[in-house]
Order: C-alpha cells, then structure tokens, then sequence
C-alpha cells in the first residue's frame, strides 16, 4: 500500500521504517528540515536500538523517502498522524497543536476512500472532533483511532511484533470500511496471531492512556511500599517478588526505584486527570495525583539519601551519577529522574559529574550546568559516592572490586536496585538501595 507519515519524531520515524520493511511504500512527513535530512541519510536523530539499520536496509529498497513537503501524502491509501502531544506549559493538558495542524494541513490532499489512522496519544474525545473536520473537507473519507504501545529501547519490534491492535471506529462496529483498509497495513503481524479489537472512538483513545497510567500506578505503589520498607526494616525486593507470583498483579513494573520519567507516563497521567477534569468526572482520577506525588518523591529520597552515605553533608562532595537518559537503551532526557537528582545534589553544593552512553549530548542542551564526563573510568576517578540512576547493562555489570580502585570513597546508592548489595558489600563498598536493608 501506499502509507504518509506526518510527524517523524520517535513515533513516526520508527512508524515510517517499519511500515516499509513490512512491504509498503512509504513518505515520511515532518515540517523539521534538520530531522528529515538525518532520516534521509538513514540516520536517526535520536538513539534506538536498530533504528539506524532498519533505515539503512529499507531506504536501500526504494520503499522509505521523506519529505518536508506535505503535499506529497497526496494519493497515499493511509495517512498515520505520528505528531507529539506535549505537556502544555504551566497546565497539567495535553498540547493538540501539532494534531490540529497536521489533520487540517492533511485534509486538502485526502480523496475519497482514504484513511487517516491517528497514533499520537490525545485526550479523550479528540479523534470525534477531527473526524468532524474531516469529513467537511472529504465525506468519503474516514478517521480511525489506532493507539501505539512503544516501549522506548523496543521499539522496532514493538512495532514489528506488536502484542495487539486496538482500531478506533465512528460506529464501533467491524462493518466499518477502514477496518479492512488496516488490517491490509498490518496483515504480516496479524497472520502472524496478533490480536486486534475493534472499539469505538473513545474508548481507542482511553486505552494508551489507561494503560500508562495503570503502569504508572504499579510503579508508585511499590515505591511507597519501598518507603515503608525502609521505615520497618524491609527489603522492597523480596517484596515484590512475593506479591509478584499472584498471577492476579504479577512482577513486571513491581521495581522499586527512583521513579518513572520520559516523555510519556509523567505528562500523560497529568493529561488525562486534566481531562477527567473536563468530563466533569475529575474524582475519578485523583488518585493519580498521589501516583504522580509519590513519584517526585523519589528524587527527594535519593538526595536525602546520599546525605546520609556521605554523612557530614553535600557541600564539596564529589559524586558521579551513572546514567542520565530516563531509562536504558534510550538518548530520552525529558523528566529524567536521575538529571533532576544530579541538579538538585549540585543546587546542595555537591561537585556533580554525568555520565551515560547515549545520552550526554540530550542532557548537556537540559541541563547545561551539570559536568558531563563520556568515559566511564574518568567519570569516576576520585569520586566519593556513586549513584547508578539509569540501570544500563555496562552499570549493572561493575566489578566492585576494580571500581573501588578509582574512587575517593568506596559508597554507592543504587537507585535502581538492580546490583547484588552482598557482592558489592564483601568487597568494601558501603552500598545503599531503596527499600531494602
């Protein structure tokens, strides 16, 4: 098929790439110069692991070309709106700017029988709203709602082997014209067993953001059990491997840490209370307030507990953090956890060192006040307590006994509890975790 992708940021691109190496003949689309100069020479603007060959492999095909030139989604069978909705400034709402305008910039090129497949995730009772406009401008076509679960470091086969499709229709119903038109686009994953459900509108939209804040809520659960742990002398670890083995909650998200960051979870909870807010249905979702509260919480935690490995304060101590992207396999910096906790140790008087893989370009532009050290063995030298904020396998994989060999103070705080407290112990490190003994 013939498929536009408006909107290559870290949806579209991935989206674009993969839609082409699945077999159809895709325009990726984004008003971006800089971006789609990268895309075109297959290199992405951001890190994801596989996304630079991917393009590589299916450029090399003649299937993949992008554009800044909206005009070319002419004659496509699918558009996919792929444009971000960021956290609007000083509210908890969702920004539409850029779905607005890539669906009314989209609408003079649509004919008759085409789709429009929105991706990006938006408040409830937006796809209705567009679908208005679009059938103003072309009544034979039609707007479906077709949410994506993108885990960031897993996003290519994500998209590849997706775990199920959700589509979004005006009426709900199967009889719906676009649902064949979709299950075209994905015919590969859905001959390969991959379960879709078809819904109505709203509901499509209600699920990414369920889902994320459902996840979200997992996450500050155990994290407050990881304060009570430390309260009555605990270990959240063995915690949640207990409660894990009921099939009824299950161990996944049950990690306690510093939190959870990105650009997704943090401004999607916020959108959607925002939004309840709206509906007139706000009591609903307060309880996403104290989901997100025990969340900033945990940075809080991480500098207390740093003052208490170093035990005669901050002022003039030298710590290195170990990560700065929000998660593994990722460059993402938005709402990092572990920058905020690097930033607010440095306001405290502490001589701050960064360090992480991929990310170091991304946080320098964020916070630029921060020292930023890419070799990990120079990162280290000399430091008097270690944090590891970002669970990268290099971090997890330290020799306890080489590392102490470099630093000023054998002390590390591991904000992930992803390291063997035992091992790191036995080798003469004072070792901290959250929630745990």
């Amino acid at each position: 098929m013939r498929i536009s992708v408006i909107g290559c940021g870290y949806l579209g691109a991935v989206h674009a790439a993969c839609m082409a190496k699945l077999g159809h003949d895709v325009i990726g689309i984004d008003v971006d110069e800089r971006k789609i100069a990268e895309l075109s020479s297959a290199n992405a603007p951001f890190y994801e692991p596989g996304l630079d060959a991917l393009l590589k492999d299916v450029q090399e095909t003649g299937r993949l070309v992008f554009t800044t030139d909206l005009a070319a989604s002419a004659g496509s069978d699918v558009h996919f709106i792929c444009v971000g909705t960021p956290q609007k400034k000083g509210e908890n709402g969702a920004d539409l700017t850029y779905v607005d305008a890539a669906v009314r910039g989209l609408v003079p090129y649509l004919a008759p029988g085409q789709v429009i497949v929105g991706k990006s995730t938006v408040p409830v009772g937006t796809a209705a709203r567009l679908a208005d406009l679009v059938t103003e401008h072309e009544s034979e076509a039609h707007l479906v709602w077709n949410p994506e679960f993108l885990r960031e470091g897993h996003a290519v086969s994500d998209t590849l082997q997706p775990d199920r499709f959700v589509y979004g229709v005006s009426d709900g119903s199967e009889d719906h014209p676009s649902i064949a038109v979709l299950d075209e686009v994905y015919a590969a994953s859905l001959a390969a067993g991959t379960p879709r459900l078809v819904t109505d509108l709203p509901t499509a939209e209600l699920v990414k953001t369920a889902a994320n804040s459902f996840l979200a809520t997992k996450i500050s659960f155990i994290n407050a059990m990881a304060e009570l742990c430390e309260a009555a002398g605990a270990d959240v670890t063995r915690l949640a491997d207990a409660i894990g083995m009921d099939d009824r909650i299950g161990r996944k998200f049950l990690n306690a840490g510093i939190g959870f960051g990105g650009g997704c979870l943090p401004k999607d909870i916020r959108a959607f209370m925002a939004r309840a807010g709206e509906l007139g249905a706000d009591q609903a979702l307060t309880f996403l307030r104290e989901v997100d509260a025990i969340n900033m919480r945990r940075r809080t935690r991480v500098v207390e507990l740093t003052r208490e490995l170093c035990g005669d304060g901050l002022l003039g101590k030298r710590i290195t953090v170990l990560g700065a992207a929000f998660k593994p396999e990722s460059d993402d910096v938005r709402d990092s956890p572990a920058l905020s906790i690097a930033a607010q140790l440095q306001l405290q008087g502490s001589v701050v060192t960064v360090t992480d893989p991929k990310a170091l370009s991304n946080a320098a532009r964020r916070f630029p006040e921060l020292h930023y050290v890419t070799d990990l063995d120079t990162a280290v030298q000399s430091a008097d307590v270690i944090l590891l904020l970002t669970e990268w396998q290099q971090y997890r994989e330290l020799d306890p006994h080489q590392l102490r060999q470099s630093v000023s103070t054998p002390r590390i705080l591991d904000g992930r509890n992803v390291l063997d407290p035992e091992k790191w112990r036995a080798a003469g490190w004072q070792y901290r975790g959250l929630g745990r003994p």
